[in-house]
């Protein structure tokens, strides 16, 4: 397996694919809080962009590509967010007039979570369930 000395340990991302690539990339990071790492392509056409949680993790996406063999349709994706700031994202979403699934309340497992749809309708959740500590390799 090859390994590149700049590239941060192994991880899971998730990735989508939007309508309109500039403009889910400007919400995510203006309205929801990602910053943007990097970003390839010219003009519109988004190739790949990376945006990071200030928390940890990130996504990545890019431009439809119906006519490619890595194809996901706008607006099909599901991602959570884990954050300990649940108020100020839900309140800037808000306030931007993002459609809210899920109003911010408690959950029986211990997070605080809601959930809102992007401008493709993909579906995010933000929470504080950071999940359970990995088991022991046998």
């Amino acid at each position: 397996m090859e390994q590149h000395s700049r590239t941060r340990p192994p991880s899971v991302w998730p990735t989508f694919q939007a309508k309109d690539a500039p403009a889910m990339i400007s919400f995510l990071v203006d309205v929801v809080g990602f910053t943007e790492t990097v970003r390839y392509g010219d003009g519109d056409q988004v190739d790949h962009a990376q945006l990071d949680w200030p928390e940890g993790g990130g996504v990545m996406l890019g431009s439809h590509k119906p006519d490619q063999p890595w194809s996901v349709t706008p607006g099909t994706a599901g991602i959570y967010i884990v954050s300990n700031h649940i108020d100020q994202v839900y309140d800037r979403v808000r306030a931007a007039g993002a459609t809210i699934i899920r109003e911010p309340a408690d959950t029986d497992y211990g997070s605080r979570e809601f959930g809102f749809a992007d401008p493709d309708g993909n579906l995010w959740s933000v929470g504080t369930y950071a999940g359970e500590p990995a088991k022991a390799a046998d």
